[in-house]
């Protein structure tokens, strides 16, 4: 995933008409119609909402006779969660570097050993 594809994710998720439509294409997919239905917007509102979805690579549409759903490519959120994940490790590896030198700095012998026991009690 490059990043210029990671901001139109992050950029269309960051509205929260859109975030709602991706919950809701999550559970099954639907038309246009049908996901305008709830708001108080036009179909042509939640299309705009869909184009940049699409956009972004999280929804597309499909022609089913009269109808066209719109459909939840979830794939797309295994994507930024494996680049979420890296960067929630190295954030855990550097806050478990800072916990050694903080427990050195105590005069802690097993600093591990401690956390445990606390975690536990």
């Amino acid at each position: 995933m490059d990043d210029s594809q990671l901001t139109r994710i992050f950029a269309a998720l960051a509205d929260p008409t859109r975030r709602d439509i991706v919950t809701r294409l999550a559970v099954s997919d639907a038309t246009v119609g049908e996901l305008a239905e709830p708001y108080g917007v036009s179909i042509q509102a939640v299309s705009k909402h869909i184009k940049v979805l699409a956009s972004a690579g999280l929804v597309t549409q499909r022609k089913d006779a009269q109808r066209r759903p719109c459909h939840l490519e979830a794939e797309v959120f295994d994507l930024m969660t494996k680049w979420i994940e890296r960067y929630r490790q190295q954030a855990q590896e550097r806050y478990e570097r800072l916990d050694a030198v903080v427990a050195e700095m105590r005069g802690d012998k097993h600093p591990n050993q401690q956390r445990q026991q606390g975690a536990a009690s």
